[in-house]
């Protein structure tokens, strides 16, 4: 019998992911704010009890969502700031890594595109933790690039930010893109925009 919790805790996991996946399934083609809890449990197998095991009510379940889609992404973005080579290199990998995450999770980022200027308060606030979170981790990675030299932790932000908000944008194009054409034009576009910002970096304390 010692295996028991361990089974209880698998079992408990699989309702809360099941929950997770009801839900995002059923926002594919509705808001949040319209999503019913019953909804969710009836096409998730479980009962309404069951769900207040797991999310204290349905703003819960979507700050989750927000997790599970974002979160993943700060180990990832990380370890390519951290690799070698220049900045445009780096900047280039961001951008393919952003195309396979959305290509793996259209359904996810769908979600974040349309509820993190949306109705329910603690979604939007997850949504804007996150991408400061990102914001804060590149501008770290960039204070260590030689092309920073001088800068000062509010310019480190304001461009950290550029490059944060440009991906987010790019994740948006990419779930609008009408098929694999329209998906490489919007990476190409990325990485010359980004291009634009970095060549902008180099002589921002020109004056």
């Amino acid at each position: 019998m010692s295996h028991t919790p361990g089974v209880r805790q698998a079992q408990k996991l699989r309702t809360r992911q099941a929950l997770l996946d009801a839900a995002l399934t059923l926002l594919e083609h509705q808001s949040l704010s319209s999503l019913g809890l019953r909804e969710v449990t009836r096409n998730a197998g479980v009962t309404p009890t069951a769900f207040y095991r797991h999310f204290d009510g349905m703003a819960a379940l979507g700050v989750a969502l927000v997790e599970e889609a974002l979160g993943s992404l700060h180990g990832m973005i990380g370890a390519v700031l951290a690799d070698t080579g220049d900045s445009e290199e780096r900047l280039d990998r961001s951008v393919e890594l952003i195309a396979r995450h959305v290509a793996a999770q259209p359904a996810h980022f769908r979600f974040i595109a349309r509820e993190q200027h949306g109705g329910v308060g603690p979604v939007r606030e997850a949504t804007a933790a996150q991408l400061r979170a990102f914001t804060e981790e590149v501008a770290a990675a960039i204070a260590q690039e030689p092309e920073s030299a001088g800068w000062d932790r509010p310019d480190l932000l304001m461009l950290a930010g550029l490059y944060v908000d440009h991906m987010v944008l790019t994740a948006s194009a990419l779930l609008d893109a009408a098929g694999p054409e329209e998906e490489r034009e919007v990476v190409r576009t990325a990485r010359r925009r980004l291009r634009l910002v970095t060549l902008g970096r180099a002589h921002w304390l020109d004056s």
